[in-house]
């Protein structure tokens, strides 16, 4: 008898053993890396005044993000992030790299900032507050019949198509 309680004793710690493995595997925290990666003797080799456009890109590739208008600036982002199981991703490192250009295209600075320019944003909900009247599901789904066409409405129907150059005639 004795022998047959040693084998189930075994087996529950092995079950307990196998089970508290799983159990701490799936708390285990997920890594994750977004954006680019910065390698710090590339960052330090653009000079201002030194370096162009063409340059900064054949050493650090193309930017995360370019400005578009006024001052002419390319961003490369890097973002280090962890999360638990199925909760959102917090932000544990993030580095900005800034480099600003002159209007012939030369390197006037290079700026570096990291995670103190995360900005935490709670959202209004699931919707986006408007104004006017609140329409429910039936609305949005068969508000539409009968407005396509119709005259006064932007649509060909009523008299029969566009061409009169905006004029209605007789």
């Amino acid at each position: 008898m004795s022998v047959s309680f040693a084998r189930v004793g075994a087996r529950i710690g092995l079950v307990a053993g196998v089970g508290l493995t799983l159990a701490m595997g799936a708390c285990a925290p997920l890594r994750s890396h977004q954006g680019y990666i910065i390698d710090a003797d590339l960052v330090n080799s653009v000079q201002p005044g030194v370096d162009n456009r063409a340059s900064v890109a054949q050493v650090l590739g193309r930017p995360t993000i370019a400005s578009q208008f006024g001052t002419q600036d390319w961003y490369y982002v890097a973002r280090d992030s962890r999360n638990l199981n199925f909760q959102k991703p917090k932000a544990k490192d993030q580095i900005a790299l800034k480099i600003s250009f002159d209007a012939n295209g030369t390197v006037t600075s290079v700026t570096r900032t990291g995670a103190e320019q995360i900005a935490s944003i709670d959202p209004y909900g699931k919707t986006t507050p408007t104004l006017g009247k609140k329409r429910g599901f039936f609305e949005d789904l068969f508000g539409n019949i009968g407005t396509v066409g119709a005259a006064g409405t932007g649509g060909q129907g009523g008299r029969g198509g566009g061409g009169g150059g905006g004029r209605d005639t007789p």
